[in-house]
């Protein structure tokens, strides 16, 4: 229980509906748990038979003076009991011969009604108290996804090739929607069956002490200690099997992901079959798991009901040998009845704690994941950079024990055009991402301007830098609102303008009958192509008119006529910024004045492009095995 009290501050902000939910909880409760009971022990045996009378000095008559509730409920209900008629001395007294007593109207009316009105206030408490308690769990689940989204904004980009999109999202639905669960229902059951449980055995205490003394009292409450034994056993098995179960549904998830993604593909390569055959046996591995879950889930309900049953055949026995009354019996039988069920209540309750904990477990691994990359405590104040950037001795490793970056360093003065070269691993990509801080160095420092650039707010930083990846991302939104995302605070001349220096803005007039820039682009930008969506992309980045540019071979999506009007608009976009060019196709470099060349995470060649394809075999011999491939 401990593991959830950090999560109760997310009650604060719905305190006066729990507050209520728990207050019809603890009446609905204490209604329910005394109400019956007392009911069958001294108002119906008034009504339909009379009560023998007890014998001078007997346990019955000393404690009825004591505790005198029969007494009670006679002035209540005005009892008037038949004259006892003379008899003789010598002839033996007859047996008494139950008679009805003698009510009013009104009396009768007022115990026939006793048991609506008991579910009458019982239905309207248990009522508000659920609505409330869902009304308190809804707002919390709420602010645990809003939390755990939260966090996954800012969670460094490393971390999300641990952990894949699928399980992310089983995470960030399944696993908040689970807590929230355990959370509403602890909020509402942690008090309202306690109280019954409370209510219920303190009339089975009342009316077993009135009858038969203590004793009574210790043999019908004998069984109600064994009952936690089958909570602890269900408990303590159910925790890893919740663990593995939401676990399998976290690969559910990400195979439903990775699917939908590659809907192409599939269809492509005819693999319809081998993807339904992969997911049948994930599907089976579920369903495996959830099997084990509700296994021990419900064999928590029978394993108490079975020791409930022997408590109340001891009861019984006891009862036959001591002559208790039917009456008194009939209620403590009532009250040991209604006290099993919030018995299994809260056997179901360490059930659901043990869920969340499962899910808890896994929720903490992304919302307890520390931010690496921060503001720092005191930033340095900038606006627009000249973006003079260097890189000094730095080093990076995705894993401790494989580094990407080997002490390079780069000296590029604003204004410079830099083209990153090398096969595929070299680090080019990794360098240019330590600029914005996607990820940060594990040795040397990137400096701008002078400054660390651990030293600016990440805001800072990255307003002046814009980014044109290879395969850029559109969301699920109209074309404008898309380019708004460069600066939310351009105007719709500034946006069109943009689009026409990108040579995108007829094509955008064209779309969807017209609708232009009022175009919802579907997922990913799933309804316009890959050189349209890279087009939008470089307008964003014209919009964003940022000093520092990077460029992850920004054309490679578009056909030859587009790609030469992109370059010379690129020449353009480029002017007086450092630009950080990410090049596999040499075609993209023509306007570098400083070609960085890598191999296995290092530097191994630097200069304008005559001086590195004399200096550089790697070089010449990418750029020669380019240069013959066109003209093949």
């Amino acid at each position: 229980m401990r593991r959830f009290f950090p999560y109760f501050k997310y009650l604060k902000k719905v305190k006066f509906a729990l507050i209520a939910g728990v207050l019809c909880g603890i009446l609905y409760g204490a209604v329910g748990g005394l109400g019956m009971p007392l009911m069958i022990k001294y108002v119906i045996p008034r009504v339909l038979v009379s009560d023998p009378t007890p014998t001078p000095g007997s346990v019955i008559e000393v404690q009825k003076k004591w505790l005198d509730l029969d007494g009670f409920f006679d002035r209540m209900f005005s009892v008037n009991q038949p004259e006892p008629t003379n008899v003789p001395v010598n002839t033996p007294p007859p047996a008494p011969i139950p008679s009805r007593p003698k009510l009013s109207f009104w009396q009768i009316w007022a115990i026939a009604l006793w048991l609506p009105i008991i579910f009458l206030i019982r239905g309207i408490a248990g009522y508000l108290n659920t609505y409330l308690i869902q009304y308190a769990g809804v707002r919390i689940l709420e602010q645990i996804r809003l939390d755990y989204f939260r966090k996954m904004q800012n969670l460094p980009l490393g971390f999300f090739q641990r952990l894949s999109s699928g399980e992310m999202i089983a995470r960030g639905l399944g696993d908040t929607n689970q807590l929230q669960t355990t959370l509403t229902i602890v909020s509402n059951d942690l008090i309202k069956q306690p109280t019954t449980l409370i209510s219920t055995l303190g009339a089975v205490a009342l009316i077993a002490y009135s009858e038969q003394g203590l004793f009574m009292v210790l043999v019908c409450l004998l069984t109600v200690p064994l009952a936690v034994l089958p909570i602890r056993y269900v408990g303590k098995r159910l925790l890893a099997r919740a663990i593995h179960l939401q676990a399998q549904a976290g690969t559910i998830t990400s195979r439903f992901t990775e699917n939908l993604a590659a809907a192409k593909e599939v269809r492509a390569f005819s693999l319809e079959k081998y993807e339904v055959d992969r997911f049948a046996k994930l599907s089976a591995v579920l369903v495996r798991a959830q099997m084990k879950v509700v296994k021990y889930a419900q064999l928590l309900a029978p394993s108490i009901e079975v020791l409930a049953a022997f408590g109340i055949s001891i009861t019984f026995v006891y009862a036959y040998r001591y002559n208790v009354h039917s009456g008194s019996f009939l209620g403590i039988l009532a009250a040991l009845y209604l006290s099993y069920e919030p018995i299994k209540k809260l056997g179901a309750i360490n059930n659901e704690l043990k869920r969340g904990e499962a899910s808890l477990t896994r929720l903490e691994e992304v919302l307890n994941e520390p931010i690496a990359i921060t503001d720092p405590v005191d930033p340095v104040n900038i606006g627009r950079v000249q973006g003079d950037l260097v890189f000094n001795q730095v080093s990076f490793a995705y894993k401790t024990d494989e580094p990407v970056l080997r002490d390079v360093t780069a000296n590029l003065p604003a204004g410079t055009v830099c083209a990153l070269v090398g096969p595929s691993g070299a680090g080019k990509t990794t360098f240019a991402n330590l600029v914005p801080r996607f990820y940060e160095v594990t040795a040397g420092s990137v400096s701008i301007d002078g400054h660390d650039i651990r030293q600016f707010r990440l805001a800072d930083l990255r307003r002046n830098i814009a980014v044109v990846s290879q395969d850029p991302v559109l969301f699920n939104e109209s074309i404008y609102d898309n380019l708004l995302l460069g600066r939310p605070d351009a105007t719709r001349a500034e946006v069109e303008e943009a689009c026409r220096n990108a040579y995108a803005h007829e094509f955008i007039l064209s779309l969807d009958g017209g609708l232009g820039y009022d175009t919802i682009v579907g997922e990913r930008g799933s309804r316009l192509s890959g050189g349209q969506k890279q087009r939008i992309a470089i307008a964003r980045a014209f919009l964003r008119n940022a000093p520092i540019l990077i460029l992850d071979e920004a054309t490679s999506a578009l056909d030859s006529d587009s790609e030469a009007a992109i370059q010379a608009a690129l020449k353009k976009l480029i002017a007086g910024k450092t630009v950080l060019i990410i090049a596999h196709r040499f075609s993209t470099i023509r306007d570098a004045n400083m070609i960085l060349v890598f191999d296995q995470g290092r530097i191994v060649a630097s200069g304008p492009h005559a001086s590195v394809y004399n200096s550089s075999p790697m070089y010449r011999s990418l750029y020669d095995r380019q240069s013959m491939q066109k003209e093949n």
